[in-house]
This record gives structure tokens, sequence and C-alpha cells, in this order.
């Protein structure tokens, strides 16, 4: 459900329904109203990170419609933070894609992102949650994940 949860009077966080139609379709930010939400999404995204720099808007339109629980954090119509997940409802999910606006780190936002996203009802029922991460090991290990030297994390990189 698209749910507008205020956090103080600046501050909302915002669980999109599955595949964020609004925010992906109409640009939809806080309070159900249009403010190019989706460019905004992308300038966090090429500002705020190295992994997912320059997505074309197209391609963002793609994941968001194929992602099961996105929640982004906004202040009036300025965007702060963003996530996503990908689950199978039962043995595994993947969180994706968490990131928040340099600006407005160390304030418990991070925090806020992956909580919202594990307490949905399709991650919270998996049997394992999984996320990949270059430089923020410390932060994720601190809100309960731990990292894992049994598996070996293997990538195959597709020609589009």
């Amino acid at each position: 459900m698209n749910k507008n949860i205020f956090l103080n009077r600046d501050i909302i966080l915002i669980r999109h329904f599955k595949g964020a139609p609004g925010l992906r379709l109409f640009g939809i930010g806080p309070n159900f109203v249009p403010c190019k939400g989706l460019y905004k999404l992308k300038v966090l995204l090429d500002k705020n990170t190295s992994w997912a720099k320059n997505r074309k808007i197209k391609d963002l339109k793609n994941c968001l419609a194929n992602s099961d629980v996105i929640v982004s954090l906004w202040s009036n119509n300025k965007i702060l933070g963003f996530g996503r997940a990908l689950s199978d409802g039962t043995y595994r999910s993947v969180l994706w894609d968490i990131v928040i606006d340099h600006n407005h780190q160390g304030k418990g936002y991070g925090k806020l992102i992956v909580n919202s996203l594990l307490e949905t009802k399709r991650i919270k029922k998996s049997e394992k949650i999984y996320l990949m991460t270059s430089n923020q090991k410390d932060f994720y290990c601190q809100i309960g994940f731990d990292e894992v030297f049994s598996q070996n994390l293997l990538i195959k990189k597709c020609e589009n």
C-alpha cells in the first residue's frame, strides 16, 4: 500500500505500492503530489552513489516496476533516501539500492529505510535476507546483518 508515514513535520517516509506506480508513472512524492519524483530519484542516485550513477529513466522505471518493496524518504519535495527489495516471499529476499543523501547521513535515516524494508510482510517471511555493499559493511553489521565468509559472491556481466 502507498502510505505516507510522518516522522516529524518535515520528514516523510513513503512505503510505495508494489512496483511504485505513483512514483514510476506520475512522479508522485509526499502527500500524493506530483513533484518529478522519478527524476529526483535519478539525481539522488547520481549524486550519492558510484554503483547506481547514470541510470536511465526508462531503466529506473523498469527496475521499480519489478521491485516488490520500495520506500523513499522525503523532506518537503526533496528526496533524502531510497531503498527497494525483491523477494520470493518464502526463502530469499535481497535488499537493493539503499541510499541516503550525503548531506543527511548520520541521522538514522539509513536504519529507518532498512528497517522499513525488513518490516514488510513479504520480506519478513523470508528465511534469509541478502544484501551487498561496497563500503558500508560496518553500518549493516550494526543493524543486525552478519558478514558471511562461507559463500562467494559471483557476478556475470551481461551484454545489453
